[in-house]
């Protein structure tokens, strides 16, 4: 079982940019695959970004690709969401996510346990 705490949401204007973070209690963390996707009211959660265990390959949805960094910090346990230049569409509740495997997925199935998400809103 792995627990996971996001943070770092907020409001904030257009092209402003937001951290969010996502600690993990356990700490075979290092091992795993780590995602964050986003729900918005009344859509489906959707794949945002998704990095290997060590950190070296990451994944992007189309929609933030250029804007949206992806990292981890396997010594702190932690997993970052950096968001630059934002827009009113990516406002979204934002879940950070682990994968118990070696491989990456865009699917939420995929993913076995979720953080309790934090609110980004994006004011135009």
């Amino acid at each position: 079982q792995v627990q996971l705490v996001e943070s770092g949401g907020g409001l904030v204007q257009a092209g402003d940019s937001l951290r969010l973070s996502c600690v993990a209690s356990r700490g075979a963390f290092s091992s795993f695959v780590l995602g964050w996707f986003r729900q918005a009211p009344g859509k489906e959660r959707e794949f945002v970004a998704s990095v290997s265990s060590t950190g070296g390959s990451t994944d992007y949805a189309d929609s933030v690709k250029g804007r949206f960094t992806i990292s981890r910090d396997n010594a702190k346990n932690t997993l970052y969401l950096r968001m630059n230049s934002l827009k009113p569409e990516d406002t979204a509740v934002y879940y950070c996510a682990v994968r118990a495997t070696f491989y990456t997925s865009r699917r939420t199935n995929d993913y076995a346990w979720w953080g309790q998400g934090t609110q980004v809103t994006v004011a135009s």
